[in-house]
């Protein structure tokens, strides 16, 4: 994991949906870093697919994210559709 990135954000989007965003980003560090609930993952991945419905948009900020951090967001949603265990814990690529 990289120190002191930042978040890929759109500064066009209201508070709630700032805070939103990032606590997904906040979501996706966690299953990498120490494991998740399976549920709270859920539930953050679909207020943040309100905030951002667009396919095309959740996989540039879903890039410029794993650019920035080195963790993948395409990867924790895959995991947390086949997932059968109630904590969700990533691998991190080497």
């Amino acid at each position: 994991m990289k120190e002191n990135y930042q978040y890929p954000l759109d500064y066009t989007w209201r508070q709630e949906e700032l805070v939103v965003v990032m606590k997904l980003w906040n979501l996706v560090e966690a299953a990498y870093e120490k494991g998740i609930p399976l549920a709270e993952f859920k539930a953050g991945y679909q207020a943040f697919k309100k905030v951002v419905p667009s396919i095309g948009e959740e996989k540039r900020l879903g890039k410029e994210f794993q650019q920035e951090s080195g963790y993948s967001l395409y990867r924790v949603v895959q995991a947390s559709k086949t997932s059968t265990r109630k904590i969700l814990k990533m691998e991190a690529k080497s």
